[in-house]
């Protein structure tokens, strides 16, 4: 043992970390080290990461910056001029700008005019909700060439001008909460053609969804969710030359739904019908066309009426299905024959079934099938009910 006294520890600027290496402490355990790379990674995930701050913005409105890349080499900043009143308009905004937000101004219209100057070009979100914009113009977002997002809800536009997006990549539309009776699928015709769109028409008048005309000089729209719920639909529209893979036609008065209603959607996967008004009625091989769709939300529909199993044929790819808030409980036999790829069902008051095969004690014999049950379960009681064998 050396009787020497342990060196004490102390800085080495010949050593990474600025420790002596291989010093000890009088307790006798190493001094910690912590090499240059590690000082440096928090310095490097703060500079790269976002950070938000404000600048100086036009009287009334809040300009926040936000920053991006290493050593905030980038940025952009949200324009926010809502609740401000019609005279706002038009309103000065950073050359950065990438969202402004001009909602519940009580704007009446907006034209080219309204959304021009060096600030615009850059615009990728713009919120117009919560005005009084009975019309706009056809011209008035030609300007905004990197427009994504657009908000015009709560307003009382009651018609939109053909091709209106024509020189925007829009990606998200809000049409929702407006007094549009009658909307041509063409209108949403956007700049970049390919693109998945998202629109929402919910809440309008909507009685006719007029179909993209065939041999249009402009491609038909890429928009692959459409919420057309609580308008005046009687029967589903037209919809055969869209990408959808999600339709909402929820609280519309549709009568019936038969064979050839969804024809050309092959490629849906989430269909809502809930709480369709008056008497709808559901006919045999009425999604006959949807072989692709997984998701089928019939719900709140306590006066839904259907003639037997066959009203499933074709669903080969469901795996959900909501009858809650139905009158089609107890199910009918021989359902799961339809529904091969079925998972659950959702029959109310907190009851879902699952799939359950049974293989037996057996094996079964060659080109036999296994014995498929429906095991429903309520959370509320914390037991599982008898399969129903179907």
């Amino acid at each position: 043992m050396d009787p020497r006294p342990s060196e004490p520890e102390g800085p080495d600027p010949s050593s990474p970390g600025g420790f002596r290496q291989g010093s000890s402490t009088s307790y006798g355990r190493a001094a910690p080290t912590m090499p240059w790379p590690l000082l440096l990674l928090p310095l490097l995930l703060l500079a790269v990461s976002g950070a938000q701050m404000t600048r100086p913005c036009f009287p009334g409105c809040q300009c926040e910056v936000e920053t991006f890349g290493l050593f905030d080499s980038f940025s952009l900043t949200r324009v926010d001029c809502s609740g401000l009143g019609p005279h706002i308009v038009p309103v000065p905004i950073p050359l950065d700008t990438a969202h402004l937000d001009l909602s519940s101004n009580r704007l009446e219209t907006v034209n080219e005019s309204v959304l021009a100057g060096p600030g615009y070009t850059t615009l990728a979100g713009l919120d117009l909700s919560h005005n009084l914009l009975a019309s706009i113009s056809p011209t008035a977002f030609s300007r905004l060439r990197y427009l994504e997002s657009l908000d015009i809800s709560h307003n009382g536009l009651a018609a939109l001008p053909a091709e209106s997006f024509t020189s925007s990549p829009l990606s998200d539309v809000n049409l929702s909460h407006n007094r549009l009776r009658e909307v041509s699928v063409s209108a949403f015709t956007t700049h970049s053609p390919g693109r998945a769109l998202h629109v929402d028409l919910s809440h309008n008048l909507i009685h006719r969804l007029v179909p993209h005309p065939a041999g249009a000089s402009l491609p038909a729209p890429a928009i692959q969710s459409l919420n057309l719920a609580w308008n005046r639909l009687r029967t589903v529209p037209d919809l055969r030359d869209l990408p959808l893979r999600y339709l909402s036609l929820d609280g519309n008065p549709l009568a019936a739904v038969g064979p050839g209603a969804f024809r050309g959607l092959a490629g849906l996967t989430h269909l809502s019908l809930g709480s369709l008004q008056g008497l709808p009625q559901l006919a045999p091989h009425g999604f006959r066309e949807l072989q692709g769709l997984q998701v089928l939300d019939l719900s709140g529909n306590p006066k839904l009426k259907w003639a037997g199993a066959e009203v499933f044929s074709g669903l080969g790819s469901l795996q959900e299905l909501d009858l809650s808030g139905t009158g089609l409980v107890p199910l009918p036999e021989m359902l799961l024959v339809h529904l091969p790829a079925l998972q659950s069902i959702s029959v109310g008051q907190g009851v879902r079934c699952r799939r359950l095969v049974r293989e037996g004690a057996y094996p079964r014999q060659p080109g036999s099938s296994p014995k498929v049950a429906l095991h429903c379960v309520d959370p509320r009681e914390r037991a599982a009910e008898s399969p129903n064998a179907l």
